[in-house]
């Protein structure tokens, strides 16, 4: 199928997109990977009248930039690119083994971070990682700049704080600590397909124990889940078997998923308790691999 008919717009300069969402607001969508978005507009599960291409808005928005403190990862920065980045790898390296599961190369190359982020699939492995990243969302529009955290930036399936003449302009992450260490894990039923459940784990560990953590599940909820009682249960203990098996146990107890063909809701939860299992079985790891 092909898409209804809009008007496209290829905008060269920051301001001239913003003033296009401006004037068009929810009549029009932003373009920057399309990887979501075109699929959506040939099957006609979406309709616009606008399409603004923000492809040439500057080649400054497609360059992370890693300064001493903080990782920003601008509107057009690809997935693939960030996957390959050996900055990224060292800095994010949580954030590098999502993106290794996100969909298949050839969406990836195309695809960009922010892109996969403003779509908001509760299910997409990018949202739960920038969550528990603790990231800071920079929105742009004609009415100026604004700064919002990943605790509020996903709203609801698909849905997002954006306002309808807002652009995501960046992502920005702290850099990580010497003590932090970060796994994610998912189960898709094939490899590319949206997982049925995955997580996301991120630690600070002082002599094998737990001093602070962060827990973000997808796909089991219409926005990232932060698993806060599997959380407290992990601060103050020390990484190990029995560790692993106490959160497994709550945090299956703490998600509530829904069932559709691909799998029930108690399977759901059975598979989100593994996961975050296997998630806190490979900080271990790393940790013990970085004192080695």
């Amino acid at each position: 199928m092909k898409p209804a008919r809009f008007t496209y717009h290829a905008p060269r300069e920051l301001d001239e997109a913003l003033e296009l969402l401006r004037e068009h607001g929810d009549e029009a969508k932003v373009l920057a990977g399309g990887q979501s978005l075109m699929p959506m507009l040939n099957f006609r599960l979406a309709h616009i009248d606008h399409l603004v291409d923000i492809n040439r808005i500057g080649s400054q928005w497609g360059r992370p930039a890693f300064g001493e403190r903080t990782v920003t990862i601008p509107a057009l920065v690809r997935q693939r690119q960030l996957e390959r980045s050996p900055e990224a790898a060292r800095l994010l390296p949580v954030l590098t083994e999502a993106l290794h599961q996100v969909a298949h190369p050839q969406i990836r190359n195309r695809g960009t971070i922010c892109g996969s982020l403003a779509h908001a699939d509760p299910a997409a492995e990018l949202p739960s990682v920038l969550t528990v990243l603790d990231a800071r969302f920079t929105l742009a529009s004609a009415r100026g700049v604004r700064t919002v955290s990943a605790a509020d930036f996903f709203l609801f399936h698909l849905t997002t704080a954006l306002e309808p003449d807002e652009l995501l302009l960046e992502v920005s992450v702290d850099r990580p600590g010497a003590n932090q260490f970060a796994a994610f894990r998912e189960f898709a039923t094939r490899r590319g397909d949206f997982a049925l459940a995955g997580v996301a784990v991120v630690c600070e560990v002082d002599d094998g124990v737990v001093t602070a953590c962060r827990i973000a599940a997808a796909g089991v909820a219409p926005t990232p889940q932060r698993l806060t009682d599997t959380e407290l249960l992990v601060i103050g203990q020390p990484l190990g078997p029995d560790l692993g098996a106490a959160a497994e146990a709550t945090a299956r107890a703490q998600v509530d998923p829904t069932g559709d063909i691909h799998a029930s809701a108690a399977y759901r939860a059975r598979l989100t308790g593994v996961l975050v299992k296997r998630a806190l079985a490979d900080i271990q790891h790393k940790r013990e691999k970085a004192d080695a």
